[in-house]
């Protein structure tokens, strides 16, 4: 299998008065000559190294299953850092969301060969970092024409965000949450159930119009559903 390459690089952000880490994928027949969606993933490091992304990548391309796509992922400095940026109610939160549409999508629109429209420019989420995305997309939805959304934390900010928007063919969701997710370990050591509240924002987005994709798999909480789960989503999202 033809393997392409990874760049890791800092990008100063205004909007957050620091330097972010970035992670890019280029696929094997990189070019600048082709145009390339741009699939941009919180939780960066968890999508290379758990969620195995070069190598889905790699291996949806070299068997001309999906277009052109270059995968970025964006890692969290600690657990404190991912709460800060990606909770609703951090402190961090409307400067991450600035930073990731005013910030980094201009930067790679600038410095690879991208569409440069919102449909060509998805954001990808497990759990807190599925949450982020949705939110981003909500608040740019003519910045970020698609998300992907792997058992995202929901609570009232996030349904309060989708039931004032207003804009809902802006973008498509594709939506997964596992069937065993009803106690859900928190990172302060509480349990939460986040089968219902998903199923609950399915419902609302549904009833909104917005354009849809919903599943329930058989699993929990982990990288173990969610990685597999990751192939299915790129090839809804860019198959040929």
């Amino acid at each position: 299998m033809n393997r392409g390459s990874v760049e890791d690089f800092t990008l100063y952000s205004d909007a957050l008065g620091e330097e972010m880490q970035v992670l890019v994928h280029l696929p094997a027949n990189y070019s600048p000559l082709y145009k390339y969606s741009l699939v941009i993933a919180s939780d960066g490091k968890d999508y290379f190294q758990l969620g195995r992304v070069p190598r889905v990548v790699d291996e949806l391309l070299e068997n001309q299953e999906i277009e052109n796509i270059i995968f970025v992922g964006i890692p969290y400095k600690s657990v404190e850092d991912r709460n800060r940026k990606y909770e609703p109610t951090g402190e961090q939160h409307g400067a991450y969301l600035r930073f990731l549409a005013h910030e980094l999508a201009p930067y790679l629109d600038e410095n690879y060969p991208s569409y440069q429209v919102g449909m060509g420019r998805t954001l990808i989420g497990d759990s807190l970092a599925a949450t982020v995305s949705l939110m981003a997309a909500l608040k740019y939805p003519n910045i970020f024409g698609r998300v992907i959304l792997q058992s995202p934390k929901v609570g009232p900010e996030m349904m309060k965000a989708v039931e004032n928007f207003s804009m809902n063919n802006s973008f498509t969701v594709y939506h997964v949450i596992g069937s065993e997710e009803t106690s859900v370990k928190l990172t302060n050591g509480e349990t939460a159930d986040f089968l219902t509240p998903n199923r609950e924002l399915n419902e609302l987005m549904k009833n909104k119009g917005f354009s849809l994709f919903y599943e329930e798999f058989k699993g929990d909480h982990t990288w173990k559903f969610w990685q597999p789960d990751l192939k299915r989503a790129l090839l809804m999202n860019f198959g040929m």
